[in-house]
């Protein structure tokens, strides 16, 4: 008897404090370990079922929006029924924003997109700690307009192998990056936030492992007055300069913002 399969598309968001990233590993708890889990309650026992992600976000990286592409062999959903199910099981950190049904011709991973990425630091002394979900405190001055200049020179295509965590003589390290700018946190607002928090934007069609933690410690490597700009300018041309960095910002004020596919 030949399988039928089922193919959807789910968009959800998370906040990933609280899970070790995306992907399913043996004894930890992550988004992926959670949604299978749910999806396994929610369907029919014995439905066959599996899942690929738009990308795999890092241990305490959330996602405003983010996407699922479910696969379910021989069960065909009904989705006015599946949907507030869904939601109604998943643990209240992880919802779901809809669901729709695609074929067997779209690829979540090799469809063109391109995602967006914001990181949320706080500049000054300690901040509350119903803060730490969702920025990192930087506890000294920093040069922002420095950091802002910066930023700038991210913008456009590079060779990112300084910025490529653990990457190999078969990681493609060119990209592009059509937006990067650091600017005042206008986004997110709540009353216990310090006064002076800060969001770092960057939008392209794909990224390298670890690559905005990496641009964002270099900044606060400079802020600081550890680096220059030249030395920014210099991570940038790897034929001349191989520079390997070793600053990764701290996870927890990286968000996926928003991913569009093309």
């Amino acid at each position: 008897m030949m399988r039928k399969r089922y193919f959807y598309l789910i968009e959800i968001q998370y906040l990933g404090f609280r899970y070790h990233g995306w992907q399913k590993q043996p004894e930890v708890n992550t988004i992926q370990r959670m949604l299978e889990r749910t999806l396994k309650y929610v369907l029919d026992n014995g439905v066959k079922f599996k899942t690929l992600s738009v990308g795999r976000t890092d241990a305490m990286v959330s996602a405003r929006q983010s996407y699922v592409e479910l696969f379910v062999d021989d069960f065909e959903l009904d989705l006015e029924a599946f949907f507030p199910l869904l939601n109604l099981n998943l643990p209240p950190d992880i919802r779901a924003l809809g669901i729709k049904e695609t074929t067997k011709d779209f690829n979540i991973i090799q469809h063109p997109k391109v995602k967006e990425y914001q990181y949320l630091f706080a500049v000054g002394k300690k901040f509350h700690p119903f803060c730490a979900p969702f920025m990192v405190n930087i506890q000294q001055e920093l040069n922002i307009p420095l950091m802002q200049q910066a930023a700038k020179l991210f913008e456009g295509t590079h060779d990112f192998w300084s910025y490529a965590h653990r990457s190999n003589e078969n990681t493609i390290t060119k990209g592009n990056i059509t937006h990067c700018c650091l600017t005042k946190n206008e986004v997110y607002k709540a009353n216990f936030f310090p006064e002076n928090t800060y969001i770092l934007i960057v939008k392209g069609a794909g990224f390298k492992r670890n690559q905005i933690r990496l641009m964002m410690g270099v900044l606060f490597d400079l802020g600081k007055g550890k680096i220059d700009i030249d030395f920014v300018k210099r991570t940038l041309n790897p034929k001349i300069h191989r520079i390997k960095l070793e600053h990764i910002a701290q996870a927890s004020g990286l968000f996926l913002n928003k991913v569009t596919f093309e």
